[in-house]
């Protein structure tokens, strides 16, 4: 078993004791936080928009956007690096460059990159956390904006910019806003594991409470089935 391999097991195995104990069934291992919107948004136009986003393990990421209204395709992959190394087991040495990402592919008509913005910040994970996410460490797990252009590159860092003055997150948002990288889709087993794994231990601890926090806070934003890599071919 590779070193990375072991890592996940160790997490599953840790969520599992907390399971055992009643420490860790009611909720999420990261709360939820409710954002107010960004000031400054794209226009609504037609077509297809992609938009690259790294906020922790891509298994909840991926899992959140699959479940938005006006998401065409979400796949878990890794950005920030070069070819040669977008592969699970190297990314996971945390010395490649790259991000475990998500790139979605959207309906601006249905859905504004503003509005994904606020769902990641607010749900898909907590952008104060510096080179980690809940159990998961190293750079791999960094919270990084990949901009398609420059008017996704001015909603993000001026809805940062926004949440910063706001105070809405106990410490600074440490997301790295980058220009888009190249894109390199995961291998098969981590596409849609969230809804293929239900009761996977991590799954339950980490992430089935952000698909819940989504339906929640974002009840017009939620769609109940998921749109799925497989589905798709």
């Amino acid at each position: 078993m590779s070193t990375s391999s072991r890592r996940r097991s160790l997490v599953a195995l840790l969520a599992a004791t907390v399971f055992s104990i009643g420490a860790g069934a009611a909720g999420a291992a990261e709360d939820a936080v409710t954002i107010p919107p960004p000031a400054v948004d794209e226009a609504s136009v037609a077509g297809t928009e992609t938009a690259i986003f790294a906020g922790g393990c891509f298994w909840g990421v991926q899992g959140v956007f699959q479940h938005v209204k006006g998401v065409k395709s979400a796949v878990s992959g890794y950005a920030g690096g070069d070819a040669k190394t977008a592969q699970y087991e190297t990314v996971s040495t945390g010395s490649t460059g790259h991000a475990e990402s998500v790139e979605v592919k959207f309906d601006p008509k249905q859905v504004s990159y503003g509005k994904l913005l606020q769902i990641f910040f607010s749900v898909a994970h907590n952008p104060t956390q510096l080179n980690f996410q809940g159990p998961d460490r190293g750079t791999q797990y960094r919270s990084a904006l990949f901009v398609a252009g420059p008017k996704q590159r001015e909603v993000a860092e001026r809805y940062i910019d926004q949440l910063d003055k706001a105070r809405v997150f106990p410490r600074k948002i440490v997301t790295k806003v980058s220009d888009t990288a190249s894109f390199y889709p995961a291998e098969a087993y981590h596409q849609d594991f969230l809804t293929l794994n239900p009761t996977y231990p991590y799954i339950v601890y980490n992430d089935l409470p952000k698909i819940e926090n989504l339906k929640s806070l974002f009840p017009a934003d939620y769609r109940t089935e998921p749109v799925l890599v497989r589905a798709k071919g």
